[in-house]
């Protein structure tokens, strides 16, 4: 900080006064990268509750982890989510799930304008459920502190069906791209695979029934009730939600002192030296007297030389040096998801449907609705307006009538003070004449004791002048 005499003087400062240097101070990576909001609609149970904070964790760390929503009021809608929360934090997916009576719903909403993908949760499970069948669950923080790696298996290529490639976008936009020029080894700690499956539904049937003298008919019923369904897919199409984390462990050296490495000391009291736990004998040459360990290794850990890698950087894990061959192992960490996409919106929860599991429309019906939708649009609209002009009116006469009663009502204060102005005249000219009144009279008081005492005087000059 440079000096301005004695004290230092400040050249930088936080505060920017323009609104446009703001969005300079911010990088275009930064504004590129995915934001998502996980919540919940509705009543739920317990373990809906719990998916949805697993889910959070998944898609961390950029998402709303610990974010509060009123899931009973039911007008709080996804489009409400979306219009006053996708612009000031700038969140670009939504992920939203309800549950009713029968079925757990997911939708995914790509923010401000949609589309909306609509999804059964067929099954899943929770991430305390995975780790309770584990040996050894995965506990490590550090591996949230970064995006995940996504993999989406099985979606096929160009060639795939329009809503299958829609499925693939949607979820490799969720989270942020990798730069492979740039990224470092050491952030790459988790993977969320995306596994699309196919089912042939008519094979399967027909499998199931090849011992059934009824095979004929069941196929019959089913086809029918198929038709009047409209849905003439033959197969079911599932996607799968896995979530892992990368565990990487150095190969090339004894499993024994792979554990020293990995400051995983067992128990030596027994042994006379540390050459002994390594060779499993003594200098005498017999054998070594068993060590209690910790984090054996487990069956499930990669031994086959496909999982082998060398890396070209430093990874975590104590033993993964650079240019050293390591082990990789994908450890799960849950939840598991497996969704079927129903139907797929152009809007926010409204608009064209583009892509329905059951109902199957024709192209002059797909017209037909389409334009169905903008006549009634076109008269909601009209309508719209219509009411506007309707309450314009009416505000309008409302104002003029307030306008004519206070035009009134000062008319009448006016009157009332030119009245009260004329009484409290009249008063002060009563007051005036009063005043004179009393100034006359007091006036020929005085002249009356005059004439009195002249006359008294001359009586007196006369009886002085008679005496004499």
């Amino acid at each position: 900080m440079p000096r301005k005499g004695g004290r230092r003087k400040k050249k930088r400062t936080h505060l920017v006064d323009n609104d446009n240097d703001v969005g300079a101070l911010t990088s275009q990576e930064t504004l590129k990268v995915p934001k998502s909001l996980v919540i919940r609609r509705g009543r739920a149970e317990a373990e809906v509750i719990e998916l949805v904070t697993d889910i959070r964790k998944m898609m961390g760390p950029y998402t709303a982890t610990n974010f509060k929503e009123d899931a009973r009021n039911r007008k709080v809608t996804l489009a409400h989510y979306v219009n006053k929360l996708s612009g000031p934090m700038g969140i670009s997916h939504f992920l939203s799930l309800t549950q009713n009576a029968s079925k757990l719903n997911l939708r995914v909403a790509r923010a401000p304008t949609g589309p909306t993908l609509s999804f059964k949760v067929n099954q899943f499970s929770l991430t305390r459920q995975v780790r309770a069948v584990q040996r050894r669950p995965y506990d490590s923080q550090q591996a949230f502190a970064q995006a995940p790696i996504v993999v989406t298996n099985n979606f096929g290529d160009n060639t795939a069906a329009p809503h299958v490639k829609l499925m693939r976008i949607t979820f490799q936009n969720m989270f942020p791209a990798i730069n492979v020029a740039s990224v470092k080894l050491a952030d790459c700690r988790r993977v969320v695979l995306f596994n699309f499956m196919r089912r042939d539904v008519k094979e399967e049937d027909e499998s199931t029934n090849d011992d059934d003298n009824d095979n004929n008919n069941n196929s019959e019923k089913e086809d029918n009730k198929n038709q009047e369904l409209n849905c003439p897919e033959e197969e079911d199409e599932e996607v799968e939600v896995r979530h892992y984390a990368i565990r990487a462990t150095p190969v090339g050296v004894n499993r024994k002192v792979r554990r020293l490495i990995q400051a995983k000391i067992p128990n030596l009291s027994k042994l006379e030296d540390i050459s002994d736990y390594i060779t499993g004998q003594t200098s005498a040459g017999a054998p070594a007297a068993p060590v209690a360990t910790t984090g054996n290794v487990s069956d499930s850990e990669p031994e086959d030389e496909t999982s082998h890698v060398e890396l070209a950087q430093k990874y975590s894990g104590k033993g993964n040096a650079k240019s050293q061959k390591s082990a990789l192992k994908l450890v799960e960490l849950g939840p598991r998801l497996r969704l079927k996409l129903m139907k797929v919106e152009r809007g926010i929860v409204s608009g064209d449907v583009m892509y329905h599991a059951y109902v199957k429309k024709t192209t002059k019906e797909i017209k037909e609705q389409r334009s169905k939708i903008e006549q009634t649009a076109s008269l909601k609209k009209r309508r719209r307006e219509e009411q506007d002009q309707n309450v314009a009116k009416k505000k309008a006469v409302s104002d003029a009538k307030l306008d004519a009663k206070r035009k009134r009502k000062d008319e009448r204060e006016k009157e009332a003070m030119g009245k009260l102005r004329e009484e409290a005249n009249m008063v002060d000219n009563d007051n005036d004449n009063d005043n004179d009144n009393d100034i006359g009279e007091s006036d020929s008081d005085n002249d009356m004791g005059e004439s009195d005492e002249s006359s008294h005087g001359q009586d007196d000059d006369q009886d002085n002048s008679s005496a004499e």
